[in-house]
């Protein structure tokens, strides 16, 4: 069961350890964006504390936020660019967005093969998708005071697993959010000192989440022929005319 919108958004903007979340969540992100100049972005879940990353590109991004979490309006000051959608069915043409990034969507849905043929549908050849989702491995999963406690947690194994299963291309993982999953002030404190540690020393397992960015698998096609060829040896004879008796490899069925 997804968690409401009202529970996520107070978790970003009022709670400390929330803050902290979204710094390091922010920071996952960025190393993004070079890339994503002028291109079609989607967030799917509850990417709204880290779309001002996209302030300057917003008229080619779209929140979409699933109708069993609800929705919130972004930005509060311009345009709104989320929109209410159902999990399995996007309102989006095919083919036509870049980058996709899942943050509190995957760990909710209980069949994530129907959402990532979805992701697969929308994507365009060549498009890629980020996937933040909580680390069994970690710490955060193991309460209910964050919003990764709940929902189901993945191993790295399991996650790309699934993104192989749905012919998806692994193009990188690490996993992040090292800190302590409290809000007592020695923990907030040292968060950003446990973040920068735990990625040179720990940066596969240890995290409270997994990042892993994976592009879309385009099926190879080949030309297959109406006609099948069929070699004739000139050499074996000579100026005579070409028979069955002359070439007997014309006897054989195609």
């Amino acid at each position: 069961m997804r968690l409401d919108v009202e529970s996520l958004k107070d978790f970003y903007s009022v709670s400390g350890l929330g803050l902290v979340v979204k710094e390091v969540i922010t920071s996952v992100v960025s190393e993004n964006l070079d890339n994503l100049q002028n291109k079609n972005i989607v967030g799917f879940g509850f990417l709204s504390p880290v779309a001002e990353l996209f302030q300057q590109n917003r008229e080619r991004l779209t929140l979409l936020m699933p109708a069993s979490q609800g929705a919130i309006r972004w930005p509060n000051d311009s345009d709104n660019v989320s929109v209410l959608s159902e999990e399995y069915l996007w309102p989006l043409p095919t083919g036509t967005t870049d980058y996709i990034i899942f943050l509190h969507g995957i760990e909710f849905s209980e069949n994530i093969a129907a959402l990532l043929t979805e992701c697969r549908r929308v994507l365009a050849p060549g498009g890629k998708a980020l996937f933040i989702v909580p680390n069994r491995m970690g710490l955060w999963c193991r309460g209910e005071a964050t919003p990764f406690g709940s929902g189901r947690p993945y191993t790295i194994s399991q996650l790309k697993y699934q993104l192989l299963s749905n012919l998806f291309h692994i193009c990188s993982s690490k996993s992040a959010l090292f800190s302590i999953p409290s809000n007592r002030k020695f923990s907030l404190k040292s968060a950003r000192f446990l973040e920068r540690y735990g990625r040179k020393l720990l940066p596969n397992r240890a995290g409270g989440v997994l990042v892993v960015e994976a592009s879309k698998q385009t099926a190879a096609t080949t030309r297959a022929s109406s006609k099948s060829r069929l070699r004739v040896s000139l050499s074996t004879v000579d100026n005579r005319p070409i028979t069955s008796k002359t070439c007997p490899t014309l006897n054989k069925k195609v």
